[in-house]
């Protein structure tokens, strides 16, 4: 008696000890806030280099098709169809003086297209320098300050709007006079008054514009300042948006010379209002642009001070009306005409009114709330610091978007927006023993390009096979990339299964005729349909314990016994059941079940039998089937 104690209780203890270390970076079943399922193949190509890179710049180019990678003395050309480097462009620092570090690095920070040369700019042993190439050839370089930053840890940006080019960096060697620009071009440069932001970083920065009204399109830009707020239980971070008019050429030689003129800013709020929470802190953003300018969406990731992410949407046409109709934040008088940011063909006519409203009162009394005002979109536990937005059809011929998400550890997860309510639909998860450093989207392939300083991953993101069991299978992932066809779980097409709006499995049933592996499922009677009864011999008062793989995180797993049922015992990817001891009730039929929406399977069965072999009382065993 005492030998069955002991081995019973070893067994418990190391069950325990297991599913503790097993399952602390696994989902929790059953919950909606988690990935659904954890994807294995998503990944289909890679691109190592030669060395470790401290920084990396993604550019991908939507009209030509061509994606590039800037990392240190290099500028990669990517073919995503070959997984394979097309080009290489050595770019090392070069200098009349010596570099002002050691190793004397030129570590690429911005890539932009200019019809056809691409523009290129690097840290050059912290003497900033800018290269034009024409293919792998170099047709003129210049001083690069402004354009880059002296090293790759200081804050940048750049935008490119026509034939111009926007850009935010740092002046001087210690990082100072940091503020956005229009540094090069067919129009004048202009630059930021010096009170406008304090200790500012630039997050984005995009250009939103109007077909039918181009004098007055506006360059958008997204950071986070120093909050003025000095109350203790302010957050010390605010996050804001700033737009200035793409017209504007500063003001007259007497007053605000190559200074904007239009420009304004706003607070973003991103949170719970009503209980007066806030994620104050933006970390990254995605313009989702579209054919009316109204429409363009801003999706936003903050961080907040108790160490949780949420993402929050926001309308470009929001924006706007805060900016048209808003009170000047400090400013009480009459709003002088033209209103202070308001677009106009000649800014060097201005009255000197209305830019110095812009210049000592350029910040909106109001607020910019998202669409969903009262709480973000989406709220996570996950250290997210990078977001993409896709634009996806699906087989309903519908268009849906699915935001991709990163962590700094590589975790990517693939969420759908469909309606007020985010749902998770898969976590792929890069082994990478750095942290991201970049990711950048081709929609057009479907593919998401993320760097690590070891090696850039291409994620494929029309990935479906492992959703390739059965049409419910499919349907319940609400993947608006995979549909059910005649060949499975595939990349989605016009006449293929899928269910986006709910993810139920009803629509399966009608493809029962064509797709043999498919059954009709109904709310009190679970599928098992290819589901092979494993027979097991096992000694009595013996401990054991049962196997069930987990296919989806979204469903609820339960054990059925006789006319019991038992929770699901989860240990990373895996379903248990303990029995502490054989006993003569513990032999029988058992399966394991998972119900989900409104589709239940039978995902494992067993038949128990008792084996007489006494001998193994010594030697617990298990399943492991």
């Amino acid at each position: 008696m005492k030998l069955h104690q002991s081995l019973t209780l070893s067994l418990m203890s190391l069950f325990h000890w297991t599913l503790h270390v097993g399952s602390k970076d696994s989902p929790t079943l059953g919950s909606r806030n988690i990935p659904r399922l954890l994807t294995q193949d998503d990944i289909r190509g890679t691109f190592a280099y030669p060395l470790h890179q401290d920084h990396t710049v993604l550019f991908y180019h939507e009209d030509s098709g061509e994606f590039y990678v800037g990392g240190t003395d290099f500028v990669y050309k990517l073919d995503l169809d070959r997984y394979q480097i097309a080009e290489e462009i050595r770019l090392e620092a070069t200098s009349d003086k010596p570099c002002l570090e050691d190793p004397c690095k030129n570590v690429i920070t911005v890539i932009e297209r200019f019809g056809d040369s691409l523009f290129v700019c690097g840290t050059n042993g912290r003497r900033p320098h800018c290269w034009k190439l024409l293919g792998a050839n170099v047709t003129e370089d210049h001083k690069g300050t402004g354009f880059s930053p002296f090293t790759h840890t200081q804050n940048s940006l750049s935008l490119r709007v026509e034939g111009d080019l926007y850009s935010a960096a740092p002046l001087d060697y210690d990082g100072s006079s940091l503020q956005f620009r229009r540094k090069a071009g067919r129009r004048g440069n202009v630059w930021m008054y010096d009170t406008w932001v304090s200790e500012p970083t630039f997050v984005s920065a995009t250009w939103v514009k109007r077909k039918n009204d181009p004098n007055n399109e506006k360059i958008y830009i997204f950071f986070r300042e120093k909050n003025s707020d000095q109350n203790l239980e302010a957050d010390p971070w605010v996050s804001q948006v700033a737009r200035v008019c793409k017209t504007d050429e500063g003001g007259s030689k007497r007053f605000f010379q190559n200074t904007w003129t239009s420009f304004l800013k706003a607070r973003l709020i991103c949170g719970f209002p009503e209980e007066s929470l806030y994620f104050n802190r933006l970390q990254d953003v995605y313009v989702q642009h579209a054919e009316e300018w109204q429409d363009t969406r801003v999706y936003a990731l903050f961080t907040s001070s108790w160490n949780a992410t949420a993402v929050c949407i926001y309308s470009i046409q929001t924006i706007e009306d805060i900016f048209n109709n808003s009170t000047f934040k400090g400013y009480d008088e009459a709003v002088p005409e033209p209103r202070p940011g308001t677009c106009v063909q000649n800014s060097r006519a201005l009255p000197l009114t209305t830019i110095k409203v812009v210049r000592d009162h350029p910040e909106m009394s109001d607020w910019v709330h998202s669409v969903h005002y009262k709480a973000p979109f989406y709220v996570s536990n996950h250290n997210y610091i990078k977001i993409v937005v896709d634009r996806v059809q699906a087989a309903d011929r519908r268009m849906y978007n699915v935001l991709l998400l990163a962590t700094d550890s590589g975790k990517i997860h693939k969420v759908l927006e469909s309606g007020s309510e985010p749902f998770i639909i898969s976590q792929t998860e890069i082994q990478s023993q750095s942290s991201l450093q970049s990711m950048k989207l081709d929609s057009k392939k479907k593919k998401l390009v993320v760097s690590f300083a070891e090696k850039i991953y291409v994620v494929d993101l029309q990935s479906c096979n492992e959703r390739n069991k059965c049409c419910a299978d499919c349907v319940l992932s609400r993947d608006p990339y995979c549909s059910w066809t005649k060949s499975g779980c595939s990349p989605t097409v016009p006449d293929g299964i899928q269910n986006i709006i709910d993810g139920k499995t009803s629509v399966c049933a009608a493809s029962t005729s064509d797709y043999n592996t498919v059954t009709r499922t109904r709310r009190n009677a679970a599928s098992s349909v290819g589901v092979d009864l494993t027979h097991l011999a096992v000694p009595i008062d013996v401990p054991f314990y049962l196997t069930c793989p987990i296919d989806s995180y979204h469903a609820v797993y339960t054990w059925k016994h006789r006319d019991q049922s038992s929770p699901c015992l989860q240990m990373s990817s895996t379903c248990l059941l303990l029995i502490p001891a054989m006993t003569h009730d513990s032999y029988g039929s058992y399966e394991c079940v998972s119900e989900e929406r409104d589709y239940i399977t039978r995902v494992k069965r067993y038949h128990l039998t008792k084996r007489e072999d006494q001998r193994s009382k010594a030697n617990p065993a298990s399943s492991t089937k």
